[in-house]
């Protein structure tokens, strides 16, 4: 389980610059916050799910596994960016508790869930 992890720490790497990058356009754009993780996450996401699905966990990327991949990880996404909206937050703190959530949750979910083979 750690070369998977390993694997999905080095793609999160990139898929969180994506992210924060597109986070601050959209913020910059005047989007709320909830909205601009939202969206950050879908772009990152979308890259995350086909690299892993390859390379991290050797499996098929199909319609069905990308639709729940994003669907979980767009609703935690979201979630955080709402809460942080609610609480006043500064958008790193946005950015950072989302990555880190989205780290851990996300391997287990893809391990067990969207990835746990044939």
């Amino acid at each position: 389980m750690l070369t998977f992890f390993a694997k999905y720490l080095t793609v999160g790497m990139v898929n969180t610059l994506i992210h924060w990058l597109t986070f601050f356009l959209a913020l910059s754009l005047g989007l709320m916050q909830s909205t601009a993780n939202l969206i950050a996450f879908c772009m990152a996401v979308t890259f995350s799910f086909f690299v892993n699905a390859r390379w991290t966990f050797k499996q098929q990327a199909t319609a069905w596994r990308y639709s729940l991949y994003v669907v979980f990880m767009g609703a935690m996404a979201f979630s955080v960016g709402y809460l942080a909206d609610q609480l006043g937050l500064y958008p790193i703190m946005t950015l950072i508790a989302s990555s880190a959530i989205s780290l851990v949750c996300g391997f287990l979910f893809s391990r067990f869930v969207i990835f746990k083979g044939e």
